[in-house]
């Protein structure tokens, strides 16, 4: 798309392990100066990601989606018969987290100021790996982390659990989670709330009672209220925590 509302084209980035891999940048015609590194769900560089870096693009800020799978399905986009969970074991949180930080580099470096803000956004194993990024070691050096349905406690595969690292976070951080998602019991969030709160790091967590896992998603029709709600929250975020 070019000489509408955004600019947007398919690249591969190279991450500083050598790793090659997928990304989508949709930028924005009225900038408001910052980027945004979208962490997808399990199913990597999906279209639904894509067309989630236009919006952020409408609204003003660069965003480059990326791919979670180069290391061991190629640098490629991710459709609906792709085996995700065939590969996901064999990422790793220090793997996902360099690509990251690829992708939020080159936000920077494509302005050309090192100084720029750039955000994560991620949603259910993006949220989780966008929380373990909001630390001041990662080398993501998000400007604020906003994380959807992002599982909290010990996964699957033995990966680090947000509910462990809350004393290393840092703020601004947004959270959604749905009341309805058994995935992430209630006490759970309470938990995390309690530890970012120790940690000092500057928070909110939204609950939508009513709401499942991915009701941003994949079940955004069955709950417009609550995406659009999470969505004016997200860009309102964005806004208030941008460099001054």
């Amino acid at each position: 798309m070019a000489g509408g509302a955004v600019e947007s084209h398919s690249l591969t980035l190279t991450a500083s392990d050598g790793n090659r891999f997928a990304a989508y940048v949709a930028r924005a015609m009225e900038p408001t100066g910052s980027g945004i590194v979208i962490f997808p769900d399990v199913r990597g560089l999906f279209r639904f990601y894509e067309e989630l870096a236009l919006r952020f693009a409408a609204a003003g800020f660069d965003a480059v989606a990326f791919d979670y799978y180069g290391r061991s399905a190629g640098a490629s986009t991710r459709d609906a018969d792709f085996d995700a969970w065939g590969h996901l074991a064999q990422t790793t949180a220090k793997g996902i987290a360099t690509d990251a930080a690829a992708a939020a580099d080159f936000l920077r470096s494509a302005e050309g100021g090192a100084d720029r803000a750039v955000f994560s956004v991620g949603f259910c194993f993006g949220g989780r790996n966008a929380y373990l990024n909001a630390t001041a070691d990662s080398p993501v050096r998000p400007q604020g982390t906003v994380a959807f349905y992002g599982a909290l406690g010990p996964g699957r595969l033995g990966r680090p659990a947000p509910l462990e690292r809350t004393a290393t976070m840092r703020g601004p951080i947004l959270g959604f989670f749905g009341g309805a998602d058994q995935s992430i019991p209630a006490e759970q969030v309470a938990q995390f709330d309690a530890g970012l709160t120790a940690a000092g790091a500057v928070h909110e967590l939204i609950v939508y009672p009513e709401a499942p896992h991915s009701f941003f998603d994949r079940s955004a029709d069955q709950y417009a209220a609550e995406a659009d709600d999470a969505w004016h929250r997200t860009v309102a975020f964005l806004l208030a925590h941008a460099p001054v």
